[in-house]
């Protein structure tokens, strides 16, 4: 006989939209959308475990190396000066050593735990074995720390920035600016990537 937890485990809510669904069979390389907002609820594919930790891999090589390289170099009457993330966030003292603490938290620590937590739950589910241990906690702490993980929008806040500042001075961009660019592209890629209901759908098995 079913239970009612049975009957929840069929259901899935659009994360745009609240809207609740009992979950179709979906074959890999197809799709199901919210009929009301259009929002991608699962995308199978063969092998994106795979593909996940390996993209995974590469954005956590990505983000040590970023973190360590200079990011810009600043030219002005003849003197130059060149900054790492670290060289920045070590920078602050005082109250604002909470800022440095934030700017490691935020590009760097969070967004690399995230991907920590997802390769250890990838990695025996590519294998074909039972997940590891607490691989559902790990999954969804990985999740929750979703909109804390800022890597890219530091990429992108710092692009815009140095625009501007390439007015007052020379502005010339260090190997973590490229790193940290490819950063970006890859983190989107794997987001489209991953299919958060087959990830759940693999760890009850």
């Amino acid at each position: 006989m079913r239970d009612a937890t049975d009957d929840l485990d069929d259901l899935i809510v659009c994360p745009t939209c609240d809207l609740v669904y009992r979950a179709p069979a979906v074959a890999a390389r197809e799709r199901a959308y919210c009929a009301r907002c259009h929002t991608v609820l699962i995308a199978p594919r063969r092998k994106a475990g795979k593909q996940l930790i390996a993209l995974a891999l590469t954005v956590l090589i990505l983000i040590a190396a970023a973190t360590v390289f200079p990011f810009l170099a600043i030219g002005a009457g003849g003197v130059r000066h060149e900054a790492s993330v670290l060289d920045t966030a070590f920078a602050f003292s005082g109250l604002l050593s909470v800022l440095a603490v934030a700017v490691l938290l935020f590009i760097v620590i969070i967004p690399a735990l995230r991907l920590i937590l997802l390769i250890y739950v990838l990695a025996p589910i590519i294998r074909d074995r039972p997940p590891a241990p607490h691989a559902k906690a790990a999954f969804r702490f990985s999740e929750e720390l979703l909109p804390w993980s800022m890597a890219e929008i530091f990429a992108l806040g710092c692009a815009v920035a140095l625009v501007k500042l390439s007015d007052l001075a020379e502005v010339f961009f260090g190997p973590a600016a490229w790193l940290f660019a490819a950063l970006v592209v890859i983190v989107v890629a794997s987001d489209r990537l991953m299919c958060r209901y087959s990830i759940w759908t693999s760890l009850k098995e």
